[in-house]
């Protein structure tokens, strides 16, 4: 678990592919000496698991699963990677509960520059929609940011980021037309699941009309 605070940028090293998927090897100053063989980072948002290290760098198996759900497979060398190592118990949860678990891949739409505050819209899927709310959590490439405003008509939702994440984080590299990794707040998943668990236990009706809501 994660909890949305990027810790480092790390640059990527190599990529290469075998059978499992890729060999991703990334660079890193700050975080790596906290690092071991089977821990788990999260890369742009993605949870992977650390299975080599050397001097500098430490190297994670990315799996055909998490390539095709997650910006992960398009990384090239040189390219620059959020970094975030799993919350200890005795952390604080300064961003919001982060599983890592990418639900979508969004695309940037808009990116409006007010000083060095800037307004980022980002398109995706309509079935995400459901589950993202005005001043609510949402992770963007493995950043904890708050919702500044949705607009369900063309599914995008838009965010205010401030001056420091802007220049910490690789939102800083973003563009229009690119894509970024999209976790949603879990915690609408988990009140979603007890819902309709409960109509299904009551009676047919309810669970049919309870499925129309959570399907709009």
């Amino acid at each position: 678990m994660f909890t949305g605070l990027v810790k480092e940028i790390g640059k990527v090293v190599s990529v290469r592919s075998n059978a499992e998927g890729k060999l991703i090897e990334v660079s890193s100053k700050e975080l790596l000496s906290e690092i071991a063989i089977d821990d788990s980072v999260s890369i742009n948002g993605a949870c992977q698991t650390a299975v080599k290290l050397t001097d500098s760098t430490f190297v994670v198996q990315t799996v055909h699963t998490s390539l095709e759900k997650t910006t992960l497979g398009s990384l090239r060398t040189g390219d620059e990677v959020n970094l975030e190592l799993a919350l200890r118990a005795s952390d604080r949860l300064g961003g919001h509960i982060v599983q890592g678990h990418v639900n979508d891949v969004g695309q940037i739409i808009q990116i409006q520059s007010r000083g060095n505050n800037y307004l980022v819209t980002i398109k995706v899927s309509p079935k995400q929609m459901k589950y993202i709310v005005k001043e609510g959590s949402i992770t963007i490439d493995g950043i904890s940011l708050t919702v500044a405003d949705v607009f369900k008509a063309d599914c995008s939702f838009q965010l205010s980021i401030i001056p420091h994440t802007w220049q910490n984080t690789v939102l800083r590299n973003r563009r229009v037309q690119s894509l970024v990794n999209i976790e949603v707040d879990i915690l609408g998943k988990y009140i979603e699941n007890l819902l309709f668990n409960g109509a299904r236990r009551s009676n047919g009706a309810s669970t049919h009309n309870l499925e129309s809501f959570l399907n709009d």
